[in-house]
């Protein structure tokens, strides 16, 4: 994870996903959980509560990304995380779960943890049943398809 929207920006553009007007979505790298994604805030802040008034603006679009990745890809459940403790800038990760995922009792970050060591198990964290291209595809048609607010390009 970079430490700026810019940064991030820079980093993939292959990830990236969607311009809101309060933060940026890219496709995460750990497709096993297909559809994850994050969600970085585009006014630095390392807490909520220091985002004041766009606070609200930034919880809803992170949940109309969390609506698009549940109606593209019908998780059993979706497990929001907004750390910060390593990198100090906020980001949601949204990680969708299955039902027959063999650790959906465990949190992610376990496996995520194994693969820095483990490069099996890093391929099988980054390889899902869908494409990370049409993951993007899929959720930039939902956001599209239903008017998910755009930053206003200057």
């Amino acid at each position: 994870m970079c430490a700026t929207v810019a940064d991030l920006s820079a980093h993939d553009r292959s990830a990236l996903l969607w311009h809101f007007p309060h933060s940026v979505a890219f496709v995460g790298p750990w497709q096993f959980y297909t559809g994850y994604c994050l969600l970085a805030s585009r006014a630095h802040a390392s807490e909520l509560s220091h985002l004041g008034t766009d606070r609200a603006a930034f919880l809803s679009e992170m949940a109309i990304l969390a609506e698009a990745i549940e109606s593209c890809f019908a998780p059993h459940k979706l497990n929001y995380e907004l750390l910060g403790n390593v990198v100090p800038h906020l980001h949601w990760h949204i990680f969708p779960r299955t039902a027959d995922d063999p650790e959906r009792l465990q949190p992610v970050w376990l496996a995520l943890e194994r693969a820095k060591t483990d490069p099996a198990e890093k391929h099988r964290l980054e390889t899902g049943t869908v494409p990370p291209d049409e993951v993007r595809e899929r959720l930039r048609a939902w956001l599209t398809a239903n008017n998910a607010p755009r930053r206003k390009e200057s």
